[in-house]
């Protein structure tokens, strides 16, 4: 039995920062080394950053970065961490495109690499490995050490046996597995499964952080032979841990050719180990739905506002339950001076409304002001003798142009307060509450912004803080306030009854007979499915959200906007 200390790097890269990349790495390995690591497993893509999307397949991208790589190990041995094996994932190429690879970095060079797929995300459809491929084992400190790419880890049972027959005692993976509410990390079911097929230890590194629609929740772990899991890093943070791993060690033997892989070993001069106290670092606590749904929407909007260069947030304050979660979402995740909240009042809003915004911004303490548009939308109507929809449209029309005439002002990047329940019916006014370059709430469905509202502010009082979101924007009805008395229920179903028709529909995949089967109306059926028909047009040209449900509009789920089909049975 041999002890390997392990370094487990949950880190936040950026899409397209190579060096900024590989200055997290650095950071990673400084701060593993000093804890005594022997290995370090950074996530899937760390170098390049995930999901690439088209991106891979620029040649002088992929250049780069396998220039990058080679530049990383040899500044690795420059700070003196050229000892400490480190695994990663990155990009590469070979004869057949852009290809996922994980690479190990020791005493200034890439000493191996291994191909695995074309990399259509950070996940994606799985491309076997190529014919000819090396599978790479590390010899360290008399510890056998198997190398797999995320993809393989989730797709391929057959890459884990080969490398398990060869004598491996260590599987490190690369992983960058985005975050999905209400389902448990999907990184820990794969590591478990593989771990209990093969016998031997498994350790898979998730990335923290959004890029665009995604969010990677970390939960890096480490599981035995069995499956038991040894550590689990904490979700939605950024973290580097190691720990004391015993591990039965073999003697690796040259495979037979059977038409498989080869393996190629590297026996690695691990040098003197300095001497440092056994380690076991502390398990990720266990998080409420409302939590990490929470926390994934903040990372999201936090990520994608300063990694796109934005410092300040800005949209409408109607006084109403979404456009008080969303505040409440900017202040934890860019603080509340981040914050410039705008109430639009209209000859249609109520006293209450108005009072609910102003109480909001107090609550809150960031930024506000209040510019009525009763004059600029009474000139629309007059002009062009709108009335009905036409006049009740142009209300939210006029306040899109004024949010976005102050950004391109003051430089503030417009939120889109609107939910998935409302985008999945198309109740929304595009050009109106439709503008924007981000859409927090674009994946949650209306009675789930309620749930949220409910839990931060219980969040709030158990902390002994102000609950930011006014219980009155909570318990009244909802209303666009865009005629007099107007509710929402004018035009829809009742939310509890819609979501959960919308759940079943759009994220559990019910077709319409299972639907009615379950006991929904079915006129009520009908009409709600030829509305998420008919309204695919207004999704396509909404801003991008963060994607925290299992089918998400944009990336899971696309109707065509030319669709002649009604699902009749």
């Amino acid at each position: 039995m041999t002890q390997l200390r392990v370094g487990l790097a949950q880190l936040n890269p950026t899409v397209g920062d190579l060096a900024g990349n590989a200055a997290l790495i650095r950071e990673g390995t400084a701060e593993a080394a000093q804890q005594g690591a022997d290995v370090v497993l950074f996530p899937e893509l760390v170098l390049t950053g995930c999901p690439l999307e088209d991106l891979a397949s620029h040649p002088a991208f992929a250049q780069d970065s396998r220039e990058r790589l080679a530049a990383l190990a040899r500044e690795l041995a420059d700070d003196g961490h050229g000892a400490t094996l480190v695994i990663l994932g990155c990009l590469d190429h070979d004869e057949t495109g852009p290809r996922n690879a994980v690479a190990a970095l020791h005493r200034g060079m890439v000493v191996a690499e291994q191909f695995d797929h074309h990399p259509d995300g950070a996940f994606g459809e799985h491309h076997p490995t190529h014919p000819g491929q090396s599978l790479e084992v590390l010899q360290l400190h008399g510890v056998n050490i198997g190398m797999l790419s995320g993809t393989d880890l989730g797709m391929s049972a057959d890459t884990c046996t080969t490398l398990a027959n060869s004598g491996v005692d260590l599987i490190l993976a690369p992983a960058a597995i985005p975050f999905e509410r209400g389902a448990a990390n999907r990184l820990a079911p794969l590591l478990q499964q593989r771990a209990t097929e093969t016998g031997i230890v498994i350790g898979g590194a998730n990335p923290v952080g959004g890029q665009d629609g995604l969010v990677f929740d970390g939960n890096s772990r480490i599981v035995d032979g069995h499956g038991t899991g040894l550590y689990q890093a904490p979700r939605f943070e950024s973290r580097v841990a190691t720990m004391d791993t015993t591990i039965g060690t073999n003697v690796v033997e040259t495979s037979p050719d059977t038409g498989g892989p080869r393996i190629r070993h590297h026996h690695l001069d691990g040098g003197s180990r300095s001497q440092h106290p056994h380690t076991t670092p502390v398990s990720g606590e266990a998080l409420s739905d409302e939590a990490q749904t929470w926390s994934a929407l903040v990372l999201g909007l936090r990520d994608y506002s300063r990694k796109n260069g934005f410092q300040s947030t800005l949209f409408g304050f109607s006084g109403g339950i979404d456009s008080a979660v969303c505040a409440a979402l900017v202040a934890d995740a860019l603080g509340a001076d981040a914050l410039h909240g705008v109430s639009m009042p209209s000859r249609y809003s109520s006293r209450h409304s108005t009072e609910d915004a102003e109480e909001l911004a107090e609550r809150i303490g960031c930024h506000f002001r209040s510019e009525n548009v009763e004059d600029i939308v009474a000139d629309y109507v007059t002009r062009l003798q709108l009335t009905g929809l036409a006049e009740e449209n142009i209300q939210a029309r006029v306040r899109g142009m004024l949010l976005m005439a102050i950004s391109n002002m003051e430089g503030h990047l417009v939120l889109a307060p609107a939910n998935k329940t409302e985008l999945a019916v198309g109740y929304s006014t595009l050009y109106g509450d439709a503008v924007g370059g981000f859409a927090p709430l674009k994946d949650v469905f209306k009675t789930q912004v309620w749930r949220l509202a409910r839990w931060r502010n219980d969040e709030a009082n158990r902390r002994g803080e102000t609950p930011p979101i006014p219980e009155r924007s909570i318990n009244k009805p909802a209303s666009a306030e865009l005629r007099p008395d107007q509710a929402d229920t004018d035009s829809l179903p009742e939310y509890t009854l819609l979501d959960s028709l919308l759940g079943r529909y759009l994220e559990d995949e019910w077709d319409r007979a299972a639907l009615v089967t379950s006991g929904f109306d079915t006129e009520t059926v009908d009409r709600i499915l030829r509305m998420i028909k008919g309204t695919e047009y207004k999704r396509r040209q909404y801003p991008p959200g963060t994607r925290v449900s299992r089918r998400a509009f944009d990336r899971d789920r696309r109707f065509p906007i030319t669709n002649a089909w009604h699902e009749t049975h």
